[in-house]
Protein backbone atom coordinates (compact mmCIF):
# COMPACT_ATOMS: atom_id res chain seq x y z
CA UNK A 1 0.00 0.00 0.00
CA UNK A 2 2.77 2.44 0.88
CA UNK A 3 4.45 1.72 -2.44
CA UNK A 4 1.29 2.54 -4.35
CA UNK A 5 0.89 5.76 -2.35
CA UNK A 6 4.47 6.67 -3.16
CA UNK A 7 3.79 5.98 -6.79
CA UNK A 8 0.77 8.27 -6.94
CA UNK A 9 2.48 10.91 -4.85
CA UNK A 10 5.30 10.96 -7.38
CA UNK A 11 2.93 11.19 -10.30
CA UNK A 12 0.60 13.82 -8.88
CA UNK A 13 3.49 16.04 -7.90
CA UNK A 14 4.12 16.55 -11.63
CA UNK A 15 0.48 16.74 -12.69
CA UNK A 16 -0.46 19.49 -15.07
CA UNK A 17 2.83 19.55 -16.94
CA UNK A 18 2.20 16.53 -19.16
CA UNK A 19 0.07 16.19 -22.28
CA UNK A 20 -0.85 13.49 -24.78
CA UNK A 21 1.96 14.89 -26.93
CA UNK A 22 4.37 13.84 -24.16
CA UNK A 23 2.97 10.32 -24.35
CA UNK A 24 3.31 10.20 -28.11
CA UNK A 25 6.89 11.50 -28.04
CA UNK A 26 7.78 9.08 -25.26
CA UNK A 27 8.69 11.60 -22.55
CA UNK A 28 6.18 10.05 -20.15
CA UNK A 29 7.91 6.70 -20.45
CA UNK A 30 11.16 8.37 -19.44
CA UNK A 31 9.55 10.19 -16.50
CA UNK A 32 8.94 9.15 -12.91
CA UNK A 33 5.58 7.63 -13.87
CA UNK A 34 7.34 4.35 -14.59
CA UNK A 35 10.15 4.65 -12.05
CA UNK A 36 10.44 4.05 -8.35
CA UNK A 37 9.17 1.32 -6.02
CA UNK A 38 5.47 2.09 -6.58
CA UNK A 39 5.36 1.64 -10.36
CA UNK A 40 7.78 -1.26 -10.10
CA UNK A 41 5.46 -3.00 -7.62
CA UNK A 42 2.48 -2.37 -9.91
CA UNK A 43 4.24 -3.87 -12.91
CA UNK A 44 5.40 -6.92 -10.96
CA UNK A 45 1.92 -7.55 -9.53
CA UNK A 46 0.17 -6.99 -12.84
CA UNK A 47 2.68 -9.16 -14.68
CA UNK A 48 2.29 -12.07 -12.26
CA UNK A 49 -1.50 -11.87 -12.38
CA UNK A 50 -1.44 -11.88 -16.18
CA UNK A 51 0.86 -14.89 -16.28
CA UNK A 52 -1.33 -16.73 -13.79
CA UNK A 53 -4.70 -16.04 -15.34
CA UNK A 54 -3.97 -15.46 -19.03
CA UNK A 55 -2.02 -18.69 -19.53
CA UNK A 56 -5.14 -20.95 -19.61
CA UNK A 57 -6.76 -18.78 -22.27
CA UNK A 58 -3.53 -18.73 -24.24
CA UNK A 59 -3.46 -22.53 -24.18
CA UNK A 60 -7.08 -22.71 -25.31
CA UNK A 61 -6.37 -20.36 -28.22
CA UNK A 62 -3.47 -22.46 -29.48
CA UNK A 63 -5.05 -25.85 -28.79
CA UNK A 64 -8.32 -25.43 -30.70
CA UNK A 65 -8.65 -26.48 -34.32
CA UNK A 66 -8.73 -23.03 -35.90
CA UNK A 67 -6.74 -21.39 -38.71
CA UNK A 68 -3.37 -19.91 -37.86
CA UNK A 69 -4.60 -16.42 -38.78
CA UNK A 70 -7.34 -16.68 -36.13
CA UNK A 71 -4.85 -17.85 -33.51
CA UNK A 72 -2.51 -14.97 -34.33
CA UNK A 73 -5.37 -12.45 -34.14
CA UNK A 74 -6.61 -13.88 -30.84
CA UNK A 75 -3.08 -13.83 -29.37
CA UNK A 76 -2.54 -10.27 -30.55
CA UNK A 77 -5.83 -9.13 -28.97
CA UNK A 78 -4.78 -10.71 -25.67
CA UNK A 79 -1.36 -9.02 -25.74
CA UNK A 80 -2.72 -5.60 -26.65
CA UNK A 81 -5.47 -5.72 -24.00
CA UNK A 82 -3.11 -6.73 -21.20
CA UNK A 83 -0.52 -4.15 -22.28
CA UNK A 84 -3.26 -1.51 -22.01
CA UNK A 85 -4.27 -2.96 -18.63
CA UNK A 86 -0.70 -2.54 -17.35
CA UNK A 87 0.16 0.91 -18.74
CA UNK A 88 -3.02 2.96 -19.17
CA UNK A 89 -3.91 3.31 -15.45
CA UNK A 90 -0.36 4.55 -14.80
CA UNK A 91 -0.53 7.10 -17.62
CA UNK A 92 -4.01 8.32 -16.65
CA UNK A 93 -2.84 9.11 -13.10
CA UNK A 94 -0.36 11.58 -14.57
CA UNK A 95 -2.55 13.13 -17.26
CA UNK A 96 -5.74 13.58 -15.23
CA UNK A 97 -9.47 12.96 -15.53
CA UNK A 98 -9.84 13.23 -19.30
CA UNK A 99 -7.03 10.74 -19.77
CA UNK A 100 -8.83 8.41 -17.34
CA UNK A 101 -11.99 8.56 -19.45
CA UNK A 102 -10.03 7.95 -22.65
CA UNK A 103 -8.17 5.06 -21.00
CA UNK A 104 -11.42 3.37 -19.95
CA UNK A 105 -12.85 3.76 -23.46
CA UNK A 106 -9.71 2.18 -24.93
CA UNK A 107 -9.84 -0.69 -22.43
CA UNK A 108 -13.54 -1.35 -23.17
CA UNK A 109 -12.90 -1.29 -26.93
CA UNK A 110 -9.92 -3.64 -26.71
CA UNK A 111 -11.77 -6.00 -24.40
CA UNK A 112 -14.78 -6.03 -26.70
CA UNK A 113 -12.53 -6.79 -29.69
CA UNK A 114 -10.87 -9.63 -27.80
CA UNK A 115 -14.21 -11.19 -26.83
CA UNK A 116 -15.43 -10.76 -30.40
CA UNK A 117 -12.42 -12.72 -31.68
CA UNK A 118 -12.01 -15.36 -28.96
CA UNK A 119 -15.60 -15.72 -27.82
CA UNK A 120 -17.09 -16.39 -24.37
CA UNK A 121 -13.86 -17.94 -23.15
CA UNK A 122 -12.50 -14.39 -22.81
CA UNK A 123 -15.28 -13.11 -20.53
CA UNK A 124 -13.14 -13.85 -17.48
CA UNK A 125 -10.99 -10.82 -18.43
CA UNK A 126 -13.79 -8.59 -17.12
CA UNK A 127 -12.18 -9.02 -13.72
CA UNK A 128 -9.03 -7.36 -15.06
CA UNK A 129 -11.19 -4.76 -16.76
CA UNK A 130 -12.88 -3.89 -13.45
CA UNK A 131 -9.52 -3.55 -11.68
CA UNK A 132 -8.15 -1.33 -14.45
CA UNK A 133 -11.27 0.88 -14.34
CA UNK A 134 -10.87 1.23 -10.58
CA UNK A 135 -7.23 2.32 -10.89
CA UNK A 136 -7.70 4.96 -13.61
CA UNK A 137 -8.23 8.64 -12.81
CA UNK A 138 -12.00 8.83 -13.37
CA UNK A 139 -14.41 11.43 -11.95
CA UNK A 140 -15.84 10.63 -8.49
CA UNK A 141 -18.23 7.64 -8.37
CA UNK A 142 -17.86 6.99 -12.10
CA UNK A 143 -15.65 3.98 -11.46
CA UNK A 144 -18.20 2.64 -8.96
CA UNK A 145 -20.99 2.93 -11.55
CA UNK A 146 -18.91 1.23 -14.27
CA UNK A 147 -17.84 -1.65 -12.02
CA UNK A 148 -21.40 -2.33 -10.82
CA UNK A 149 -22.66 -2.15 -14.42
CA UNK A 150 -19.93 -4.56 -15.55
CA UNK A 151 -20.88 -7.01 -12.79
CA UNK A 152 -24.58 -6.82 -13.74
CA UNK A 153 -23.80 -7.36 -17.43
CA UNK A 154 -21.61 -10.35 -16.53
CA UNK A 155 -24.30 -11.82 -14.30
CA UNK A 156 -26.99 -11.36 -16.96
CA UNK A 157 -24.89 -12.82 -19.78
CA UNK A 158 -23.99 -15.91 -17.73
CA UNK A 159 -27.55 -16.32 -16.50
CA UNK A 160 -28.91 -16.27 -20.05
CA UNK A 161 -26.78 -19.30 -20.86
CA UNK A 162 -28.27 -21.15 -17.89
CA UNK A 163 -25.10 -21.19 -15.81
CA UNK A 164 -26.44 -19.61 -12.61
CA UNK A 165 -23.57 -20.71 -10.39
CA UNK A 166 -20.96 -19.30 -12.76
CA UNK A 167 -23.01 -16.10 -13.10
CA UNK A 168 -22.95 -15.50 -9.34
CA UNK A 169 -19.28 -16.41 -9.02
CA UNK A 170 -17.99 -14.20 -11.82
CA UNK A 171 -20.21 -11.25 -10.93
CA UNK A 172 -19.14 -11.55 -7.30
CA UNK A 173 -15.45 -11.61 -8.23
CA UNK A 174 -15.83 -8.59 -10.52
CA UNK A 175 -17.76 -6.64 -7.91
CA UNK A 176 -15.55 -7.49 -4.94
CA UNK A 177 -12.18 -6.98 -6.65
CA UNK A 178 -13.33 -3.90 -8.56
CA UNK A 179 -14.77 -2.14 -5.51
CA UNK A 180 -11.78 -3.13 -3.40
CA UNK A 181 -9.38 -1.63 -5.95
CA UNK A 182 -11.59 1.46 -6.23
CA UNK A 183 -11.41 2.01 -2.47
CA UNK A 184 -7.68 1.41 -2.61
CA UNK A 185 -7.30 4.00 -5.38
CA UNK A 186 -9.28 6.55 -3.35
CA UNK A 187 -6.99 5.93 -0.39
CA UNK A 188 -3.97 6.53 -2.62
CA UNK A 189 -5.47 9.81 -3.85
CA UNK A 190 -6.14 10.97 -0.29
CA UNK A 191 -2.58 10.07 0.69
CA UNK A 192 -1.22 12.05 -2.25
CA UNK A 193 -3.36 15.09 -1.33
CA UNK A 194 -2.19 14.88 2.29
CA UNK A 195 1.42 14.84 1.14
CA UNK A 196 0.80 17.88 -1.06
CA UNK A 197 -0.84 19.68 1.87
CA UNK A 198 2.10 18.80 4.13
CA UNK A 199 4.52 20.16 1.55
CA UNK A 200 2.58 23.40 1.22
CA UNK A 201 2.32 23.82 4.98
CA UNK A 202 6.07 23.27 5.29
CA UNK A 203 6.71 25.84 2.54
CA UNK A 204 4.40 28.32 4.25
CA UNK A 205 6.15 27.77 7.60
CA UNK A 206 9.55 28.32 5.97
CA UNK A 207 8.29 31.50 4.29
CA UNK A 208 6.93 32.79 7.62
CA UNK A 209 10.21 32.04 9.39
CA UNK A 210 12.22 33.73 6.65
CA UNK A 211 10.00 36.79 6.97
CA UNK A 212 10.49 36.85 10.75
CA UNK A 213 14.27 36.55 10.44
CA UNK A 214 14.30 39.30 7.80
CA UNK A 215 12.22 41.58 10.03
CA UNK A 216 14.48 41.01 13.04
CA UNK A 217 17.61 41.49 10.95
CA UNK A 218 16.28 44.75 9.57
CA UNK A 219 15.11 46.04 12.94
CA UNK A 220 18.26 45.15 14.89
CA UNK A 221 21.20 45.31 12.49
CA UNK A 222 19.68 47.98 10.30
CA UNK A 223 19.08 50.29 13.23
CA UNK A 224 22.55 49.72 14.72
CA UNK A 225 24.35 50.28 11.44
CA UNK A 226 22.35 53.43 10.77
CA UNK A 227 23.36 54.81 14.18
CA UNK A 228 27.02 53.96 13.53
CA UNK A 229 26.94 55.73 10.15
CA UNK A 230 25.28 58.82 11.65
CA UNK A 231 27.70 59.01 14.57
CA UNK A 232 30.71 58.58 12.27
CA UNK A 233 29.43 61.43 10.13
CA UNK A 234 28.96 63.57 13.25
CA UNK A 235 32.48 62.77 14.49
CA UNK A 236 33.89 63.78 11.11
CA UNK A 237 32.11 67.14 11.29
CA UNK A 238 33.37 67.73 14.82
CA UNK A 239 36.96 67.12 13.70
CA UNK A 240 36.52 69.73 10.98
CA UNK A 241 35.84 72.34 13.68
CA UNK A 242 39.18 71.69 15.46
CA UNK A 243 41.57 74.61 14.67
CA UNK A 244 45.03 74.07 13.32
CA UNK A 245 46.58 71.66 10.86
CA UNK A 246 47.52 68.45 12.62
CA UNK A 247 48.46 65.21 10.78
CA UNK A 248 46.82 63.21 13.56
CA UNK A 249 43.54 65.02 12.99
CA UNK A 250 43.65 64.32 9.26
CA UNK A 251 44.40 60.67 9.94
CA UNK A 252 41.47 60.45 12.40
CA UNK A 253 39.16 62.12 9.89
CA UNK A 254 40.17 59.59 7.24
CA UNK A 255 39.53 56.67 9.59
CA UNK A 256 36.16 58.05 10.63
CA UNK A 257 35.24 58.48 6.98
CA UNK A 258 36.22 54.87 6.34
CA UNK A 259 34.06 53.72 9.26
CA UNK A 260 31.16 55.71 7.84
CA UNK A 261 31.59 54.14 4.41
CA UNK A 262 31.81 50.64 5.92
CA UNK A 263 28.66 51.21 7.98
CA UNK A 264 26.71 52.45 4.95
CA UNK A 265 27.96 49.55 2.85
CA UNK A 266 27.01 47.04 5.54
CA UNK A 267 23.58 48.68 5.86
CA UNK A 268 23.05 48.34 2.11
CA UNK A 269 24.06 44.66 2.30
CA UNK A 270 21.59 44.06 5.16
CA UNK A 271 18.78 45.70 3.21
CA UNK A 272 19.60 43.64 0.12
CA UNK A 273 19.63 40.45 2.20
CA UNK A 274 16.33 41.36 3.83
CA UNK A 275 14.80 42.05 0.43
CA UNK A 276 15.87 38.57 -0.67
CA UNK A 277 14.40 36.97 2.44
CA UNK A 278 11.18 38.83 1.93
CA UNK A 279 10.86 37.80 -1.68
CA UNK A 280 7.30 37.45 -2.92
CA UNK A 281 6.01 33.88 -3.32
CA UNK A 282 2.63 32.83 -4.66
CA UNK A 283 2.12 30.32 -1.84
CA UNK A 284 2.69 32.90 0.89
CA UNK A 285 0.57 35.46 -0.97
CA UNK A 286 -2.25 32.93 -1.28
CA UNK A 287 -2.25 32.44 2.49
CA UNK A 288 -2.20 36.22 3.04
CA UNK A 289 -5.02 36.67 0.51
CA UNK A 290 -7.16 34.13 2.31
CA UNK A 291 -6.73 35.95 5.62
CA UNK A 292 -7.27 39.40 4.10
CA UNK A 293 -10.44 38.41 2.27
CA UNK A 294 -11.89 36.68 5.30
CA UNK A 295 -11.11 39.70 7.48
CA UNK A 296 -12.88 41.94 4.96
CA UNK A 297 -15.95 39.68 4.96
CA UNK A 298 -15.47 38.71 1.32
CA UNK A 299 -16.37 35.20 0.23
CA UNK A 300 -13.08 33.79 -1.12
CA UNK A 301 -12.92 31.16 -3.85
CA UNK A 302 -9.23 30.29 -3.84
CA UNK A 303 -7.22 27.39 -5.30
CA UNK A 304 -6.32 24.68 -2.81
CA UNK A 305 -2.81 24.19 -4.17
CA UNK A 306 -0.11 26.01 -6.13
CA UNK A 307 1.65 22.85 -7.31
CA UNK A 308 0.60 23.54 -10.89
CA UNK A 309 2.55 26.83 -10.97
CA UNK A 310 6.15 26.30 -12.13
CA UNK A 311 8.94 27.73 -9.99
CA UNK A 312 9.90 30.37 -12.59
CA UNK A 313 6.43 31.96 -12.37
CA UNK A 314 5.79 31.81 -8.62
CA UNK A 315 7.30 35.18 -7.76
CA UNK A 316 5.52 36.95 -10.62
CA UNK A 317 2.19 35.32 -9.81
CA UNK A 318 2.73 36.28 -6.17
CA UNK A 319 2.99 39.96 -7.16
CA UNK A 320 -0.14 39.68 -9.32
CA UNK A 321 -2.05 37.97 -6.53
CA UNK A 322 -0.95 40.60 -4.00
CA UNK A 323 -2.00 43.51 -6.21
CA UNK A 324 -5.27 41.91 -7.31
CA UNK A 325 -6.43 40.96 -3.82
CA UNK A 326 -5.34 44.34 -2.41
CA UNK A 327 -7.54 46.08 -5.00
CA UNK A 328 -10.45 43.79 -4.15
CA UNK A 329 -10.17 44.47 -0.42
CA UNK A 330 -9.58 48.24 -0.68
CA UNK A 331 -11.59 49.40 -3.67
CA UNK A 332 -14.14 46.88 -4.91
CA UNK A 333 -16.83 46.74 -2.24
CA UNK A 334 -17.21 43.13 -3.36
CA UNK A 335 -18.90 40.27 -1.55
CA UNK A 336 -17.14 37.59 -3.54
CA UNK A 337 -13.64 37.10 -4.95
CA UNK A 338 -12.39 34.32 -7.19
CA UNK A 339 -8.75 33.38 -7.84
CA UNK A 340 -7.66 30.91 -10.51
CA UNK A 341 -4.12 29.58 -11.00
CA UNK A 342 -2.73 27.50 -13.86
CA UNK A 343 0.77 26.72 -15.04
CA UNK A 344 0.78 29.83 -17.23
CA UNK A 345 -1.93 32.19 -15.95
CA UNK A 346 -3.40 33.82 -12.87
CA UNK A 347 -6.86 35.36 -12.60
CA UNK A 348 -8.31 37.57 -9.85
CA UNK A 349 -11.92 38.74 -10.21
CA UNK A 350 -14.75 39.98 -8.00
CA UNK A 351 -18.40 41.00 -8.04
CA UNK A 352 -17.78 44.56 -6.84
CA UNK A 353 -18.25 47.97 -8.40
CA UNK A 354 -16.32 47.05 -11.54
CA UNK A 355 -13.77 48.90 -13.67
CA UNK A 356 -16.00 51.95 -14.07
CA UNK A 357 -15.08 53.07 -10.55
CA UNK A 358 -12.64 55.96 -10.45
CA UNK A 359 -10.42 54.11 -8.01
CA UNK A 360 -9.99 51.03 -10.19
CA UNK A 361 -7.56 49.89 -11.37
CA UNK A 362 -5.04 50.73 -8.68
CA UNK A 363 -1.70 52.39 -9.31
CA UNK A 364 0.09 49.14 -8.49
CA UNK A 365 -1.05 47.74 -11.84
CA UNK A 366 1.62 49.81 -13.57
CA UNK A 367 4.26 47.81 -11.72
CA UNK A 368 2.46 44.58 -12.57
CA UNK A 369 2.49 45.50 -16.26
CA UNK A 370 6.23 46.12 -16.10
CA UNK A 371 6.95 42.83 -14.35
CA UNK A 372 4.69 40.82 -16.67
CA UNK A 373 6.10 42.56 -19.74
CA UNK A 374 9.63 41.72 -18.64
CA UNK A 375 8.56 38.07 -18.35
CA UNK A 376 7.09 38.13 -21.87
CA UNK A 377 3.47 37.94 -20.68
CA UNK A 378 0.30 39.97 -21.10
CA UNK A 379 -2.02 41.72 -18.64
CA UNK A 380 -5.76 41.89 -19.22
CA UNK A 381 -8.14 44.00 -17.11
CA UNK A 382 -11.85 44.63 -17.47
CA UNK A 383 -15.28 43.46 -16.33
CA UNK A 384 -15.44 39.98 -14.84
CA UNK A 385 -17.97 37.20 -15.24
CA UNK A 386 -19.00 37.86 -11.64
CA UNK A 387 -20.08 41.40 -12.55
CA UNK A 388 -17.13 43.24 -11.07
CA UNK A 389 -13.46 43.68 -11.95
CA UNK A 390 -11.08 41.18 -13.52
CA UNK A 391 -7.28 41.08 -13.52
CA UNK A 392 -5.79 38.33 -15.70
CA UNK A 393 -2.15 37.62 -16.49
CA UNK A 394 -0.91 35.15 -19.08
CA UNK A 395 2.75 34.20 -19.54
Amino acid sequence: MSEQAAKVGTMTSNAGGTSFRDVITGSVFRSTVFRGPGPRGWFIGAGLSILLWAWPTWNIVWSVDEPLAWKMAASASLIVFFAAYVFLPQISWRLGTRAGIVSVCILLALNGLMILIIGREALWTWTFLACAIAMTSLPPRTDFFLIVTLALVSFTSQLVTGNGEQALLQAGIILSLGLMMSAFARLIRQTARLREAQTELADAAVAAERSRVARDMHDILGHSLTVIAVKAELAGRMLDTVPGDYPARDRAAAEISAVQDLARGALADVRATVAGYRGVNVLAELAVARTALESAGIDAELPGTVEQVPARHRELFGWVLREGVTNVVRHSGAARCRVRLTASSVLVEDDGVGPASGGRPGNGLAGIRERVGAAGGTVSIGPSDLGGFRLAVEV
